[in-house]
Formats: C-alpha cells, structure tokens, sequence
C-alpha cells in the first residue's frame, strides 16, 4: 500500500502548491503518489500506466514545472491530435499566474516557429516536434523534460510509427532530459518502461469507481451485482438512457460508423425531451442556434441542430471542428445530455459521464466483414464512465442480444486484459519517410549509423529477428536511385531535394511524383484539373470510399478533362477512386457549396475541410519544390491554385480573400454587389455595406483600416448588436 502523500509535503516550489491549492488539490491519489516514489521528481524517466481520469496529467505537470522552475528548463508536452492539444493548453495556462511561460504549436510543418525559443513550456502534436527535429531548431536540447501523452498509440499503425520515432530521436539525441511517457493500462508496460531506461507504475486504480456491465433482457449484469431496468420501450438503448436521464445523469453511447451515430441520436431523441427542465431546453435552443452559425448551411448541421434542441448531439469526423468542439463543450457544462458518436471521440478530449453505452463492439473489415474490436479500444471507451467530482462511480454498458453474446462479452471484454502494444514501424513505407528525414537532419550518416538508430527503436528492443536490415537496405537504394540522398566518403548525404522533401513533411514517393511533374511539364500543360489530379496521386492524399453510383457520376468528369491529365488514363478502380477527390476539391475551388458537397460525395463538412487542408499542404510543397528548379510559371500558377484551395474561392476573388476576416463567403458577395477589387471596395460607403450579409461594424472597422480608410460613425446600436451576433458566430472561412 503507496502511503498518502499531501501536496503540502511534496518538494516542489511553493508557487506550484499554492495553484494546486486554489484548484482544490489536497492529496496525491496512489498511483500519483507512486510515481513520486519512483522518483519522477527527481528527474527519473517514467512510464505511468493507469486509466483515464487517474492522475496522469498532475504528474506530469508537476515535474516539468519542477525543472522549469527549480533547474531554469523547458518542458514540451506531446499529443497525439490538435484537440488535445488545445486541451491541454487551456489547462496549463493557469502557470503563467506565476510566472511560467506557456504557448503551443500545432501546425505548419515547414515552420520552424523561432518564438517558441522564449516559452517554458510548449504543448506540441507529434508530428509538428518531429517537423521541428527535421528542421534541426536549436533549442530543442535545451528540454529537460519530454511528456509523451497517449504513448500506447505506438500501436496505431498511422499515427505509431511518427510517435515510435520521435521518442527514438529524443533518447539518442537530447542527452540527459527526462522523458514521462502516459499510457493505458496496457499489458506490456514493463516493456515499454525497459524500452524508455524508466521505471513504471501500473495501477487500475480510479478515483470513480468504474462498473462494467453487460445489458441483457432489461438487466445490467456487472460482474458482482445485477441491476433491473425498467423495460419501456423495447429498445434496450432508449431505456438505458430514459433510465441516466431521470437519474439527472449524462452519458456517451459509442458505435461503429458516423450513419448510426446520427441514427441513434435520431431515435433516443423522441424520448428524452419530456425529462428535460425549461431552463435546459432554453440553453439548448441557444446552443442549437451557435451550431446553425457555424460554417456553411447544410443538411447535416440542421439535423445535428434539430436533435441538440432535444438533448442529443452525434459526434463524429464529419462535423466540422467548432462544431464538435461546441458539442464537447456543451456536455461538459451539462447542457447536451447524450452524445453518439464513433470511436474518434475515445481517443480525443477529455469527456468523461455517468455512463458509457457501446452499442457496437464489431469493425467492419474489407477482407474478412464484421471483426471484434481490441481490448484495449474497449477499455478507452469504459474510461470516460465517471465524473471526478461529481460521480461516485461510472458505468460502462456493453449490449447484447443473446445469452451466449453475454457471456462472450463478459469474458473478452469485461474480465480480459488489454493486448500488448507492438512497433508498427518494420514497414517499408514507413521507414522511406524517418530514415530520409534521418540522413537529411545531418551533414552524412553511414549505413552502420542509421541501423544503430533502428536498434534503438522499440522495434528492435522488442524483436527477436534482423528482418529490418533488409528492409533498411532497400530504403537506402531506393532513396539512392530515386536521388534523394548520395554517398560521398562512404557517407550518406542528402541531396537539396531530398533534404528539402524531409523539411517538406510529405512521403519521399510522394516528393517524386511532384518532382517527376516539375521535369517534365510544359508551361503551355499547366492547368488546373491536371495538378488536382497530380495532388491526388500523391501518397499522402488517402482516397475516397466507391459507391457503385460514383463509377457514372465521375465518367463525365473523366472524359470532359481527359486531354487536361499528366498521365495516361485507364478506366480502373484506383482512377475512379481518384477522380472522386479530384472532383471534390475542383468543385470547392469553384465555390460549389458544402451541402451539394455533402450529397454528391457522401461526405461531412469535417471531410472537405480535411482534404481542403491536406491539399493546401501538398500544393505548397509542390511549389516549394518548384523553387528548386526555377519553374517560375508553374510556380506562380501553383500559388494561386492553392489560395483558391485554401478559401474555395474562383480566381476572381484572390485579391479580396488577402483580407483579414474575408473568406469564401465574404468575398462572393462583396464580389456580387460590385466590389470586385480592394480600390473598389476603398469607395464603398459604410452604411452600404452594414446592409451585407455576416457583415457587422467590427469587421466593417478591421476591412477600412487595413485597406487605409478613414471609418466614421457606425450604425445604431440595435443594428450593432445584431450584426455583431452574426459576425461572431461565423467560422474564419466565412
């Protein structure tokens, strides 16, 4: 038994205890305490595997404030997704009370974001530290201190290899920091912990209790009690969650795919709006109207906005950002009483309720249909059961329809135990990109080198095999014929493009493609469906899903643009697939709105703005890497092709997107009431354009100064009060 350990008594600076004390900390739970016993004060490298809602974060932070404060370090914190890294950075912002400085960095990958010199303590995503490693920023062995949250996604075999890596990179190049590394209660901690030169605490302990059941014939079966529900309406879903909210209780229900999320939500919704109070239904109607605000008018944020007015939101990766954002807010503040949604919400923010309901534990696999999900996803799943300060205990629901079911998932899931977490890294495409990004960080590395490196990877501390050799060896050729690293005096050395394609944060095959195009474009080819499609044929661009009425929708797009395609065209699946996300972006780029989107490609907003982004990116590596050859021409086209990717705008409105608060929204209709250009729009009279649209006095007031006019007298206050409502809840795309 770990002895309690008061705040009080730890050894860290007074400053740090005084916060600890305004937010209510008095003592350490025992997994917390455990860890300051295996000396994560004192600078010991440390893998803390415990569940959600156990202490994780505390630990963490204290350290690294310990080693800022106490030894004048600097801290970084790494996730592995942007929410959560917000997240984290809403939370840490509280240090700067004494003193701390706090910032975080989560985006641009060919940045190497000089003003986080100054800053104590950076929250970061993987993958943008590692884009700063490839752009050998100095600082970096300043850290002391390395937090590596979600370490047990090493593995996720997209986001694994990048975090496997990047832990690799740390322990062999910043000396002497110490590295913290959060996890799940996964099976093979130790291994990790052995991995990391750590020590390890692993604990099941929580501060609310967690009881996981399965629902059967209108009873919870938990694995000491079983618990009768009132069997109302048939449907085993609605009357465990009539059953949380007459209880005045919140919960989350997790299912496979985005269609049953919103179905779930569709039919829970019926229920539940007679057990809510006015002042509820009040603030839901406000929530609901903030989420009808939020980016372009579609089917699916009236749906979504119709179902939060009764309580229930789905929650999934084709809402757009500040749409889900909202919805996570509003539960949190026990507005939104049910959330549905798909796994992505599992492995995001911090969303804890009364109850958790999986109403599916079943994938879909392309090879082999219907497949039971890991132990371990469950187990993310069960964490969120249970609010600190607010629950006693939690309750994590599993359904089945038939008593074998029951007993199946008793024993798999309930009393089993998490799976190892395994390197995902021995893949060849895998590692093209980190040993690429290996030589391309120094001035010549041998081969000998870069397998030392390998070897150090929990790859290697895990196998008993050199298969990796081989697969290093055909990297290297590969990297060698495809010119992107040469050797001189038995030395690796990258060549510019290489170099520049690692900085670039884009597959090597991917900075060939756009290469190969550069050599062999003619100016007089360059156009605008040809590059989309280039893009397309990138690496890194994931394709779209097929239906089987796509294969006639793209034909006419196929045909009408075949003369405009860099590559022979042969009518196969792989075409059609993408031809669907060329066409996507090429009707964005010409304004088509999101709704018809939607429809056509059977997609969410959360979708288009994640190809918007990831096309925006792969368009300025190609014209970074035009650069290289001087395509002056392909350049400058390049350049406007993405501010109309960036926007979704026609080429018409480039000049008036340059404004600050003009998106694609904004600009058409300055456009389409005669303010075509910036010097037309310096004649535009301010009551003229009060009458706009999403057109309100503060961005009246930001357009004038930054174009040099003089602004007067706006408007009567009434009219300010509602154009600022509109102008505030407006996405920055608008």
């Amino acid at each position: 038994m770990v002895k309690i350990i008061k705040i009080e008594s730890l050894k860290i600076p007074e400053s740090v205890k005084n916060i600890l004390k305004q937010e209510k900390y008095i003592e350490l739970y025992p997994p917390q305490a455990e860890a300051i016993k295996k000396g994560v004060l004192n600078g010991r490298n440390l893998v803390l595997a415990i569940p959600t809602a156990s202490g994780k974060t505390l630990i963490s932070e204290l350290a690294m404030l310990k080693s800022i404060i106490e030894k004048n370090g600097k801290a970084v914190y790494l996730v592995p997704l942007r929410a959560l890294a917000n997240e984290k950075y809403e939370s840490f912002k509280k240090w700067e009370k004494i003193g701390v400085t706090v910032n975080i960095s989560t985006s641009d990958y060919d940045n190497k974001d000089p003003w986080l010199k100054k800053y104590q303590l950076i929250i970061s995503t993987n993958e943008k530290f590692d884009s700063l490693i490839r752009h050998q920023v100095k600082w970096i062995n300043d850290i002391t201190v390395f937090v590596f949250d979600e370490v047990h996604l090493m593995n996720d075999p997209q986001r694994g290899p990048t975090l496997e890596i990047l832990i690799t990179t740390i322990m062999q190049f910043v000396k002497n920091a110490q590295i913290i590394a959060l996890s799940a209660t996964v099976q093979n901690a130790e291994q990790i912990a052995e991995w990391l030169n750590a020590s390890v605490v692993i604990s099941d302990w929580r501060p609310v209790k967690l009881n996981e059941g399965v629902y059967f014939d209108d009873s919870i079966y938990f694995s000491d009690k079983q618990v009768k529900l009132s069997k109302i309406y048939s449907d085993p879903i609605v009357d465990i969650v009539v059953d949380t909210i007459k209880n005045k209780k919140q919960a989350l229900i997790f299912t496979d795919t985005r269609r049953s999320a919103a179905g779930i939500a569709n039919r829970i919704s019926k229920y539940i709006l007679k057990y809510l109070k006015i002042s509820d239904r009040r603030a839901l109607e406000s929530i609901a109207n903030q989420i009808l605000s939020i980016g372009e008018k579609t089917k699916i944020r009236q749906k979504l906005a119709d179902l939060i007015i009764k309580g229930v939101a789905f929650h999934h990766a084709g809402l757009i950002s500040g749409q889900r954002k909202l919805i996570e807010t509003s539960f949190k503040d026990n507005k939104i009483k049910i959330i549905c949604a798909t796994p992505t919400l599992a492995a995001g923010v911090n969303l804890p309720a009364r109850r958790v309901v999986i109403s599916k534990y079943t994938r879909f696999d392309v090879n082999f249909g219907p497949q039971p999900i890991p132990v371990l996803e469950y187990k993310q799943f069960a964490g969120r059961a249970g609010r600190p300060k607010y629950d006693t205990e939690g309750e994590s629901i599993l359904i089945s329809n038939t008593e074998n079911e029951k007993e199946f998932l008793m024993n798999n899931y309930i009393l089993g135990e998490p799976e190892p977490i395994n390197s995902r890294l021995i893949q060849e495409s895998v590692l093209r990109t980190h040993i690429l990004a290996l030589i391309a960080r120094g001035t010549g590395l041998a081969k000998k080198d870069i397998e030392n490196f390998i070897e150090t990877t929990f790859l290697a501390h895990q196998s008993i095999f050199d298969d990796f050799y081989s697969i290093i060896d055909n990297v290297i050729d590969f990297l060698m014929d495809e010119e992107l690293i040469e050797q001189k005096n038995n030395l690796l050395i990258p060549t510019k493009l290489g170099k520049r394609i690692a900085q670039l944060y884009i597959d090597p095959k991917s900075g060939i493609i756009l290469k190969n195009a550069i050599l062999n474009l003619n100016d007089a080819n360059i156009n605008t469906v040809g590059i989309l499609h280039l893009i397309t044929r990138t690496e890194d661009i994931p394709k779209l899903y097929l239906r089987k009425k796509d294969y006639e929708e793209l034909k006419p797009f196929i045909i009408k643009h075949l003369d405009d395609f860099f590559f022979d065209i042969e009518e196969n699946e792989w075409i059609f697939s993408e031809m669907k996300v060329a066409s996507l972006i090429y009707l964005w780029i010409n304004e088509v709105d999101e709704n018809t989107i939607i429809s056509k490609f059977g997609i969410g907003s959360g979708d288009i703005h994640r190809y918007v982004e990831l096309y925006d990116w792969l368009i300025y590596a190609f014209h970074e890497i035009a650069k290289l050859y001087k395509r002056t021409k392909l350049k400058e086209f390049v350049k406007n092709l993405q501010m109309r990717i960036k926007y979704g705008i026609k080429e018409e409105l480039l000049e008036l997107v340059s404004l600050k608060g003009i998106g694609r929204v904004r600009a058409r209709i300055l456009n389409n009431h005669g303010y075509t250009s910036i010097d037309l729009l310096k004649k535009a009279k301010e009551k003229d354009l009060m009458r706009l649209e999403y057109f309100g006095p503060e961005l009246i007031k930001s357009i004038y100064e930054q174009i040099g006019v003089t602004i007067g007298k706006l408007t009567s206050s009434s009219t300010q009060d509602k154009l600022k409502l509109n102008q505030k809840s407006i996405d920055d795309y608008i």
